[in-house]
């Protein structure tokens, strides 16, 4: 049986790897064997961040809300809470973006949680 050498297999599968991992740093962009490690790291790292910018975002818009609602004697928990009752279903995101760029509605905001408790 005569031995077969991929041929142009092969040369696709190096061209579709060093595409992938084409700006990385040092022999990680231009060494094979490291070029495979690097580009399996890679979509790992990228799953696992793609969720943790996720958690990060929302950590945020927290943190603003919480800062607005400290400059108006009120905590973030009770905020919450009383948004929850008076059925206010504004998300953390838009909160956020209210507060900073909005603060005579974020009061009216408060005013109206405040008053379903």
């Amino acid at each position: 049986m005569p031995r077969v050498s991929k041929g142009a297999a092969r040369r696709q599968s190096k061209k579709r790897l060093f595409k992938a991992v084409k700006g990385f740093y040092g022999p990680a962009g231009r060494q094979l064997r490291l070029a495979k490690e690097a580009a399996v790291r890679s979509t790992v790292y990228g799953r696992v961040h793609r969720r943790r910018k996720k958690r990060l975002f929302r950590n945020m818009w927290v943190i603003r809300i919480n800062a607005a609602c400290r400059a108006r004697n009120i905590r973030y928990s009770q905020f919450m809470g009383a948004m929850k009752k008076a059925c206010i279903e504004i998300n953390r995101k838009m909160l956020s973006e209210i507060a900073i760029h909005d603060p005579a509605g974020f009061e009216k905001i408060i005013e109206k949680a405040m008053a379903a408790l």
